[in-house]
Formats: C-alpha cells, structure tokens, sequence
C-alpha cells in the first residue's frame, strides 16, 4: 500500500497598492492595512497587526506633510513578517526631531516607527523621491507594548 501526504501551502497574498494625496487619504491608508492583516493566513498577533497600522498612518501622515503631499502605500507579506513600503515625492531622509509637548507641533512619529519596526530602510526612487520600507514581525514585537494602548 502507498500512503501519500500532500502539503498545501497557501498562496501569498497579492501585494496591496494604496495610493493618497491629502490627510483624508491617511485614513483609506489605515483601512487597507486592517483589510490587509484580517486577510493574512495565518492570521498575525493582533498587537503586531495594530503596530502595522500605526506604523502605516504616521508614514503616509510624514509623506502628505513633508514628502510632497502624495503617497504610494505597498503592503506585503511572507511567513515571518508584515511589510509596509511608502514611497513620496521628496528626496529628503526622514529625520528624528525633538517630540514638542508644549505646542503640538509633532515629533513623535519617526521614534514610534523606528521602535515598532524590526527592519527600517529608506531607498531612493521612485523618481526623485524616496520610499522607506517598514517590516515587522507577524508576531507581537517586544518593544510594541510601550507604544500600543493597553
């Protein structure tokens, strides 16, 4: 007798594209990231899939404020990690400011990235901009509990 196991290995999601061009957009962007997350198979953390978001929101937020005012969002995956890759029409590095807790003014955004992420690029192009990709993990990131309410 022949005994056969056959292994099915599920699909990788196709890439999710979003594209924005004013603050509205922002909250398209955390939605697709949502519809993302609670579309992956096996399903990530639900801490890390939050972290994706906030992740998400205060990138597409910097490239609406200081990139140009427009933004291309691509979501991807593969078994370990979760990738979010914003690209913008400004050249400029992202750059770490003091946070203001007087005025309001930001500061708080590209700290909370980097502590989120477990990898953080920036890479030149499209054009003459720039795109930074966020990866983070599938499961709860050990950092993410100091920034992810309670």
């Amino acid at each position: 007798m022949n005994s056969t196991m056959s292994t099915i290995t599920p699909a990788a999601p196709t890439p999710t594209v979003v594209r924005g061009n004013s603050s509205d957009s922002i909250h398209q962007a955390r939605e697709a990231v949502r519809a993302f997350s609670d579309g992956l198979s096996p399903a990530p953390d639900p801490a890390s899939a939050e972290a994706l978001v906030l992740v998400v929101s205060e990138l597409a937020t910097n490239a609406v404020r200081h990139g140009g005012g427009s933004y291309t969002l691509r979501l991807s995956t593969d078994t370990a990690t979760m990738t979010a890759a914003v690209s913008d029409r400004s050249p400029a590095l992202p750059r770490a400011r003091v946070p203001d807790l007087n005025d309001g003014t930001g500061g708080f955004g590209w700290h909370m990235v980097r502590r989120l992420t477990r990898e953080l690029t920036v890479t030149p192009g499209p054009g003459s901009g720039k795109t930074i990709h966020a990866r983070l993990s599938r499961q709860e990131p050990a950092t993410a509990s100091a920034c992810l309410p309670a």
